[in-house]
């Protein structure tokens, strides 16, 4: 479950370490995040991974005063608490939102790459074969490039699929929930930021947040 979260942090807010898109969202039509004035919204990343974890909300909680980590309130230490007793720290807690990302898949893609060919070419000379003759076996040589070919080859890739859930506490519900897929996964900490990159620009497209 490790490689996991990392691969999961590694999906968050278009940066060059992955290539980010949304695949499907949906909105509460009654509702929007801009209505809900969000002052202060806990980030759950859902592995159990606790490294992979924290250093998955970090990342999130950074970009914004009015995100939280939730291991600084949900950890060891509440795990046995009922439903009922976790959202009475919330409430206790003035939260009134809450953001969930879990992993939901991952898939392996194979592509193959074609090889490039490169012919002869002539050169250095105003046109074919002129002035050819007189001049020395250097200047014949150097209007010929050597032929070469780089062979195609096949290239596995492996997209991760990511679920973001926004809920409003205060109506205890579902307001906002998106898919992303994400490619190239080679940073944790960049593809966490291209994943709400994408989930931001999505709910800006649907109206769930006013345009820039």
């Amino acid at each position: 479950m490790k490689k996991y979260l990392i691969l999961l942090a590694a999906i968050i807010l278009s940066g060059c370490g992955s290539n980010t898109s949304i695949v499907s969202s949906w909105r509460d039509p009654k509702i929007t995040v801009a209505q809900e004035h969000f002052k202060k919204v806990l980030v759950v990343v859902l592995v159990k991974d606790e490294a992979s974890r924290r250093t998955a909300e970090n990342r999130i909680a950074a970009s914004n005063e009015i995100f939280k980590t939730s291991y600084q309130y949900l950890n060891e230490s509440t795990s046995q608490l009922t439903k009922e007793q976790k959202l009475k720290i919330l409430q206790d807690e003035n939260f009134d939102g809450v953001i969930t990302m879990r992993l939901v898949s991952t898939e392996k893609e194979t592509n193959y790459v074609p090889g490039t060919y490169t012919g002869m070419y002539y050169g250095g000379f105003d046109g074919m074969y002129t002035n050819v003759y007189g001049y020395g076996f250097g200047n014949w040589y150097g209007m010929y490039s050597p032929s070469f070919y780089d062979p195609g080859y096949y290239q596995e890739t492996t997209s991760y699929m990511v679920e973001t859930n926004i809920f409003s506490l205060k109506e205890n519900k579902l307001i906002w929930t998106g898919t992303t897929k994400s490619e190239y996964v080679t940073d944790l900490g960049q593809t966490v930021d291209a994943i709400m990159q994408a989930v931001v620009a999505e709910m800006r497209k649907d109206g769930s947040l006013p345009p820039k």
